[in-house]
């Protein structure tokens, strides 16, 4: 299970981190060594990776030091191939990894490795175990609390009763664990829980077979919501349900604020989802990557601390997530420049978005 442990830093000064005392590394780029970073991001399934965290990352460590390069690699969900690239990195050159790991377990002796190699380890929005030297992601728990309050909250307004069937995450991400702790300090003894299954690999197809095993044995009908872990499994939950011909389907939780998440909250199909900012977490990840790649103490920008099953106190960076709702998609993911109204409100969605007042 994961602790974290907040030192004595306001929760303020994580933008002010980012914004301040990382702008004077940029401002110190031109004069120093580059060095080359290797980035290790763990699957295709959750599109975040490749059309955000990736770019984003890459972007905002040219801009911190332009003379550093970076190296990349998905795993694809495979944790042995995360070894082998691990391994192909450091050989070809990387002095530096950021690495979301496929397995938060399975990369702990390839974590050793690198270490004893003199290459400092990142963990990456999932906490991993083994000597890492740094941890940057958002609130796990937050994330689960979120999830769970607005189910609740959704429940409640239809008034159709409160069973609840929880879509977890893949069991080999740290993530997965910490999500559900956060979802149960709210639903525990306010919701009944009638099933509860792991999704392998995130994946929708997955999660889309798990849903409708749920189905099959409780029936759609005394479904009152789902706790889907993240925007990927959503989207497999609210095919089994239109698969068993359901026409209203119950609130379904989500995670990432994927577009198309955000098309089948407008739709009424997804009741929410949780926006995490990608760009301050790829800031937070660049800026410990650069620090640690000019020989400074990751606790130099670090916020706060994080124990893992087998290290304490690894500095960490946690950042705030936000809900997001069919009202709240403007003032969140809109405002925020992640995606246009044009782009959310595809002709076939105009009459949802101009209902819920999305007009641009």
């Amino acid at each position: 299970m994961l602790r974290t442990r907040t030192l004595h830093v306001v929760a303020a000064l994580v933008a002010g981190l980012l914004a301040l005392s990382l702008a004077g590394c940029g401002e110190d780029a031109a004069d120093s060594e580059g060095f080359t970073v290797g980035l290790l991001l763990p699957n295709r399934v959750t599109p975040r990776w490749e059309l955000s965290d990736k770019p984003l990352i890459e972007k905002r460590l040219k801009e911190l030091c332009d003379d550093c390069t970076m190296m990349y690699a998905n795993a694809e969900n495979d944790a042995s191939r995360q070894r082998e690239q691990m391994t192909s990195m450091i050989t070809n050159g990387a002095e530096i990894l950021i690495l979301d790991p496929a397995d938060s377990k399975a990369l702990r002796s390839s974590i050793q490795e690198a270490r004893r190699s003199g290459v400092p380890v990142i963990a990456y929005d999932r906490l991993a175990e083994g000597a890492i030297s740094g941890f940057v992601s958002f609130d796990g728990a937050k994330v689960g609390k979120l999830q769970g309050e607005a189910l609740l909250k959704a429940m409640a307004d239809r008034g159709e009763g409160s069973t609840v069937v929880m879509m977890n995450g893949d069991p080999s991400s740290a993530n997965a664990a910490w999500f559900r702790k956060g979802a149960m300090s709210v639903l525990q003894g306010r919701a009944d829980i009638a099933r509860s299954y792991e999704t392998i690999g995130w994946s929708p197809e997955n999660a889309h077979a798990n849903m409708s095993a749920a189905i099959s044995a409780l029936g759609a009908d005394r479904i009152s919501g789902v706790l889907a872990a993240n925007d990927a499994i959503a989207a497999g939950v609210i095919s089994a349900f239109k698969k068993a011909g359901v026409e209203e389907i119950p609130p379904v939780t989500g995670q990432d604020a994927d577009l198309e998440a955000v098309r089948r909250i407008v739709q009424g199909e997804q009741y929410m989802t949780v926006y995490k900012p990608f760009e301050k977490e790829a800031a937070a990840a660049a800026a410990m990557a650069v620090a640690l790649g000019r020989g400074e103490d990751a606790r130099d920008v670090s916020t706060t601390a994080t124990d893992s099953p087998t290290h304490k106190d690894i500095p960490s960076i946690l950042l705030t997530p936000t809900p997001v709702t069919a009202g709240e998609i403007e003032s969140t993911v809109v405002n925020a420049g992640v995606f246009t109204v044009d782009q959310i409100c595809t002709p076939r969605l105009r009459a949802d978005c101009a209902a819920i007042g999305l007009t641009g």
